[in-house]
């Protein structure tokens, strides 16, 4: 084991630059920089350069000139175009610098592993900063600009009673996410059946972890300390099932679901920072443990994906130096929150339908959210019992209120659409847009609690001055037990099943995307991300999904032996086939529905194709069932 105490994992946020010289001299070992930008589609850069050139040039790297990239190596859709592609790199000196140790390859002469410090840094094309993390550290400025004039207008505000808002000087966007993630053997087959069952039977959830990989949860956690993250739990999630061991005690199978979650940051581009080193240590510690891990939402089908709940919260630094959380109410016995609170939550609701499409860009993250996987579906919220004491747990909203009224400052919104590839540093942004938008006419409406709260508990039908008069906004029940599909749609409005049918909301909310689009966030950046993610909608689509489909129709064969059968296996075998034949082979009288889909495709026909990849996932589940049935009888 590599001796881990005196290497360098952080220079701190606003380091001088010869505090800077003067560490890294002093580990020789970090022999690279590495610039990390982060592109529309969530990417970070990653390059080697030699220390001696950032030593050497160290202004450079600052004020951008040292090194640049173009449009063919970040996702910037629409912007850094072919002939117009230069894409300049300044480093953040805001942020903390992470070094990222390569436990593979040792220095010679120190015998310390060799170190990359990754920078963060900002993309700028045609002098303009369009990266991810830009416009997240730009909606933040904007935001205090906003909210100090909106407070010193308005000064008294509804459940604030005992603040003076003209007296608040600054503003902290508080945020922290959860990371989710599956881990396993390599090479091996999952069981779904077993998987599915376990998570029924909640086997797995929050149960002890064994061999590897509590080794590799214990090294991530440690390593997560060393980096400044302060994690604060490791454990098991849902969905897993059991390792199997071998003769002499050594796991052989293992398929788990864990979460890791560390301290939230006052930074929101921290946190997004943040998250980006958590899943690289995570993925590093289990890996040098011999298992693979996965982020993505939805890695197998039937069984539990993985989220990443995202937690987002206001406070304000008054002229005293005090601090409050701007959502707590008064009196947090009496009322759920404060007028900030309910108008942040409202405008997060409101805007949803806009917002969803940058939260769930890809098919993967929409496959993850479906009624029954405690994954949300509907645009509902949760506040708590029928008094404010009562917190509340349910888990199939999509947007909750966590409070407690003995640690008052870390009341916040608890959003639960996000998954590990969800592009964080923009879903916070678009969060507090919509979350200033709310509060916004909470204020400047002088609204009461008791009316926000009445406005956000509307039945559909109600009149409303800011929310939808025929939606309903608000649950306390679970919503998948206690309301069908059809009245979940009524209520809370329908969920897009693909991702064209959910960047359509960007056309068909015309005035939300007004709402939201600001000089910080410009809607060509907003027409950049969409653009991006539906042409890579389109190549998966085709390339990926529809291929791996056919895969799996080809594989479905008979099994059943011409006088070893039964008339119930040779009929289940002709529903079967006839069903493989719709997906997957063209006759003389019709096309199969995956080369419909490539003829959509290449027309650019894309409500078509959208259809079509419904109606594909509908007959592929529906094949899956069955054959499973057959293939589990004919033997």
């Amino acid at each position: 084991m590599v001796e881990m105490e005196d290497l360098l994992y952080v220079i701190p946020a606003n380091s001088s630059k010869e505090e800077i010289v003067r560490l890294l001299q002093a580990h020789p070992e970090i022999k690279f920089v590495s610039l990390v930008g982060i592109d529309l589609a969530g990417n970070d850069t990653d390059e080697k350069i030699p220390m001696r050139i950032f030593l050497k040039d160290m202004d450079d790297f600052y004020n951008g000139t040292a090194v640049q990239t173009d449009g063919s190596s970040v996702v910037l859709t629409g912007i850094a175009i072919l002939n117009n592609a230069k894409v300049d790199m300044p480093i953040d000196p805001e942020a903390n610098w992470f070094i990222d140790y390569n436990l593979e390859h040792f220095d010679e002469e120190t015998g310390k592993p060799i170190g990359t410090l990754r920078i963060p840094s900002f993309l700028i094309h045609d002098g303009k900063r369009v990266d991810s993390r830009a416009i997240l550290k730009d909606t933040l400025v904007y935001l205090k600009k906003e909210l100090l004039q909106m407070f010193k207008e308005h000064p008294h505000v509804s459940g604030l009673e005992h603040i003076d808002g003209s007296k608040i000087v600054d503003f902290q966007f508080t945020s922290a996410t959860e990371l989710e993630f599956w881990v396993k053997t390599p090479l091996e087959e999952t069981n779904v059946e077993e998987l599915s069952a376990s998570q029924v039977m909640q086997e797995q959830y929050w149960q002890r972890t064994h061999g590897v990989v509590r080794t590799a949860l214990e090294q991530a956690v440690e390593r997560l300390e060393k980096y400044g993250l302060e994690p604060e739990m490791g454990h098991k999630e849902v969905g897993g099932i059991k390792a199997h061991i071998d003769d002499s005690g050594k796991l052989i199978f293992v398929l788990e679901q864990l979460e890791v979650d560390w301290k939230f940051s006052s930074d929101p581009v921290q946190t997004a920072d943040n998250e980006i080193q958590a899943r690289i240590i995570i993925r590093e510690a289990f890996r040098e443990n011999g298992l693979d891990v996965t982020f993505q939402a939805k890695p197998i089908h039937g069984v539990a994906g993985s989220g990443e709940h995202t937690h987002i919260g206001i406070g304000a630094v008054l002229k005293n130096g005090g601090y409050i959380n701007l959502f707590n109410p008064d009196d947090m016995q009496k009322e759920f929150l404060s007028a900030v609170g309910y108008g942040s939550i409202m405008g997060i609701l409101k805007h949803y339908e806009v917002i969803n499409p940058f939260i769930s860009a890809t098919t993967d993250s929409l496959n993850r959210l479906k009624p029954g996987f405690e994954a949300p579906v509907c645009i509902v919220a949760a506040l708590g019992g029928e008094t404010p004491d009562v917190p509340t747990r349910n888990r199939s909203i999509l947007a909750g209120l966590i409070r407690n009224a003995a640690s008052p400052k870390a009341t916040r919104i608890e959003m639960r659409a996000p998954n590990p590839f969800t592009n964080t540093y923009i879903a916070l942004a678009l969060f507090y847009l919509a979350a200033l938008d709310g509060i916004r006419y909470a204020l400047t409406g002088g609204k009461t609690t008791a009316e926000l709260l009445a406005e956000l508990s509307k039945n559909v039908g109600d009149d409303a001055d800011y929310l939808e008069k025929n939606r309903a906004y608000r649950s306390e029940v679970d919503v998948f037990e206690n309301f069908t599909e059809e009245e979940r749609n009524v209520m809370f409005g329908k969920a897009p099943a693909t991702v064209w049918e959910n960047f359509k909301a960007l056309t068909l909310y015309p005035e939300k995307i007004d709402a939201l689009a600001c000089p910080v966030f410009e809607r060509r950046v907003m027409e950049s991300f969409k653009q991006g993610a539906l042409m890579r909608w389109a190549l998966e689509l085709q390339y990926r999904i529809v291929p791996d489909n056919l895969e799996r129709v080809i594989n479905a064969k008979a099994l059943h032996i011409d006088g070893d059968t039964n008339p119930l296996e040779i009929e289940r075998w002709k529903v079967i086939n006839a069903l493989r034949t719709e997906l997957g082979r063209d006759t003389d009288k019709s096309l199969s529905v995956f080369t419909q889909i490539k003829h959509a495709l290449a027309a650019k026909d894309y409500d078509k194709a959208s259809e079509l990849q419904v109606l594909m996932s509908r007959k592929m589940n529906e094949l899956n069932d069955l054959y499973y049935e057959y293939s589990h009888n004919a033997f």
